[in-house]
């Protein structure tokens, strides 16, 4: 760990990060909406329904990076659009991956977080470009990544001069199968000793199983997690993609109440 100078939390106070009204690191978020902006219709129906339910941010991908060339894309440019006609109606804060570094720029015109994925967590490049802006960055764990392999990502962002990091335990890949990944609990407590940066968890891509997701999430708060970010589709069947781990409304609803509730009452034993 000796070469993370920036990410490193010897002597440093836990990192709060602004994202509209909210302080990461200091509020418990949840981050919620489709994997996919499919249409107008769906992502704004989905994003009046999270917030509804309690979520503070709204996610969604425009861009989609799948394992298959035939899997959705995304819509790119009009799904950045309906996203921001989203935060128009429910003033929700967006959080959308970016994929390129040729999109990063204009991508800041619609999105207050700009989230980098498991399989882009060491594009250097795109780290270095996100680092130049001055948006908030979601790094998500690479599926196959050390903790220090992870914090070195997040030092390419911090020495770009964006402050901003924001972490997202998503799961890794073992030899388990039931599972989609094995999401490792031990990540949050871990990051907390060796970070100052706010970590938060995505149960959804952690396990691939809507059965598991409620569980997960409880367990994420009493890890010490600062927050979630999960899926929720009006109707997962046919979601355009990760159906399978895909929460309806109702469900993510009951969701957010265990776990407000489960934080609440630690906050009290503190």
């Amino acid at each position: 760990m000796k070469d993370i100078k920036l990410a490193s939390g010897a002597g440093k106070k836990r990192t709060r990060i602004q994202v509209g009204r909210l302080q990461v690191g200091l509020d418990f978020i949840v981050i919620a909406g489709p994997c996919s902006v499919e249409d107008e219709t769906q992502t704004v129906e989905v994003a009046h329904a999270v917030k509804a339910a309690g979520a503070n941010m709204l996610r969604g991908g425009a861009f989609k990076p799948r394992s298959s060339p035939y899997a959705f894309q995304g819509l790119g440019l009009k799904g950045l659009k309906i996203l921001a006609k989203a935060k128009e109606e429910t003033g929700l804060p967006i959080v959308s991956e970016a994929l390129d570094t040729r999109d990063v720029v204009w991508m800041c015109d619609y999105v207050d977080v700009l989230q980098i994925g498991a399989r882009n967590m060491q594009n250097f490049p795109l780290l270095k470009e996100v680092g130049k802006t001055r948006k908030p960055v979601l790094l998500k764990r690479g599926m196959n990544s050390t903790l220090s392999e992870w914090l070195n990502c997040a030092e390419y962002i911090l020495n770009e001069g964006n402050a901003d990091v924001i972490l997202c335990e998503r799961g890794i890949r073992t030899f388990e199968t039931y599972t989609r990944n094995t999401l490792d609990l031990s990540a949050v407590p871990a990051i907390k000793e060796l970070s100052h940066l706010p970590i938060i968890v995505d149960p959804a891509h952690g396990t691939g199983r809507i059965s598991l997701i409620a569980s997960m999430s409880l367990a994420a708060v009493a890890a010490g997690a600062d927050g979630l970010i999960v899926e929720v589709h009006s109707n997962p069947k046919t979601a355009l993609s990760d159906r399978d781990q895909t929460l309806t409304p109702l469900q993510f609803s009951e969701i957010v109440r265990q776990v407000r509730s489960l934080r609440s009452f630690m906050e009290g034993l503190n």
